[in-house]
């Protein structure tokens, strides 16, 4: 780890202000810190903004419910309002990590989260390609060992996946982050990570310039380098149910293998609204639009989600080794619809 000098703000205007070539933003920490460590950032000044007061804020304000990015995890998941109008976030939140690490990690840094695909998170110098890392040395994941990675809207220069818990969560509520940097935006969640085939286009729309085609692997997010995360704002749904679900390989502190996030609204038995997200199977929280639109008017059956799910098939990539996510993706998908209606 190489040295670094630091300093505190106590106000968002104050940490963009001194945000500058080679800084970063900390916060909790529990990311950061370890791509330090790993060589994957090297910032030669660390700006805190763990201090900055009202912004772990958790709250409603007319329909909204507004959560401060400095909110931890566990506040997020444990407080009565989320558990109240946002369940799914909750136990987004309290199935992301360890105790321990939710009492430290925010819910701003938990999105911003990097790929845990093992060939980029090694330590420098690498003695493969990753083009997240290298651009230009190729994606080792590809054709190498992949079978946690994505099964939709992946590239040839890179087939990671998005980590997040929350991310999936946020993005099945249709929240939106509310961002500061020259201005203050509304960033929705659903366009918040881009996929690799987004990335592709948004490199090309910009000019490539002197920067190789693989430099796209490098865009994971719609937020600019002088931006920060200030809170959430997720809509309330009187009478929406919801529910997460997350697939791993242990109980305990592991990351899923696929998740899924569902919000249903009933009337006379019937679905009159419907949103699921996946996680882990793309570089952004995935949405199934089609699925959606297919659950309106149907029951809260099995076989009837089960055959508005077929689109998700018909959608997905898998590689050389991950073809048993796209089956596990969509029972995850069903799973969750139905415990979101309250059908175990």
């Amino acid at each position: 780890m190489q040295n670094f000098s630091y300093v505190s703000a106590a106000r968002p205007e104050e940490a963009v202000k001194a945000l500058g070539r080679g800084c970063a933003f900390i916060a909790g920490g529990t990311e950061l810190l370890n791509w330090m460590r790993l060589g994957i950032a090297t910032p030669d000044t660390l700006i805190d903004i763990g201090g900055m007061e009202g912004h772990s804020r958790i709250e409603r304000t007319g329909d909204h419910l507004i959560i401060g990015a400095l909110a931890t995890l566990n506040e997020v998941g444990e407080h009565p309002l989320v558990r109240a109008h946002a369940t799914v976030l909750a136990d987004a939140c309290l199935k992301a990590a360890s105790p321990q690490i939710r009492n430290r990690a925010t819910l701003g840094g938990n999105v911003l989260q990097k790929t845990r695909c093992a060939y980029f998170r090694s330590e420098t110098p690498l003695p493969w390609g990753c083009n997240k890392r290298s651009p230009g040395s190729g994606c080792a994941a590809r054709d190498g060992l992949n079978e946690l990675h994505a099964v939709l809207g992946w590239a040839d220069h890179c087939v990671a996946t998005h980590p997040s818990d929350p991310a999936v969560a946020l993005a099945c509520l249709d929240a939106s982050a509310e961002v500061m940097g020259k201005r203050r935006r509304m960033l929705p969640m659903t366009d918040f990570h881009v996929s690799q085939v987004e990335a592709q286009a948004m490199f090309k729309a910009a000019g490539t310039g002197s920067l190789l085609p693989a430099h796209e692997a490098q865009i994971e997010t719609r937020l600019a380098r002088d931006e920060l995360i200030l809170a959430y704002h997720i809509p309330i749904h009187d009478g929406e149910r919801s529910a997460y679900l997350k697939v791993r390989e242990r109980e305990s502190y592991e990351y899923a293998l696929v998740s899924a996030a569902a919000t249903v609204a009933l009337d006379g038995g019937l679905i009159t609204r419907a949103r699921i997200a996946l996680g882990s199977v793309a570089q952004k929280p995935w949405r199934l639009v089609e699925t959606e639109a297919a659950l309106i008017g149907r029951r809260l059956v099995r076989e009837e989600i089960s055959a508005a799910l077929r689109t998700l098939f018909e959608q997905a990539r898998p590689l050389a080794h991950n073809e048993y996510k796209v089956q596990l993706a969509a029972n995850a998908a069903l799973r969750a619809v139905l415990a979101a209606g309250g059908v175990s």
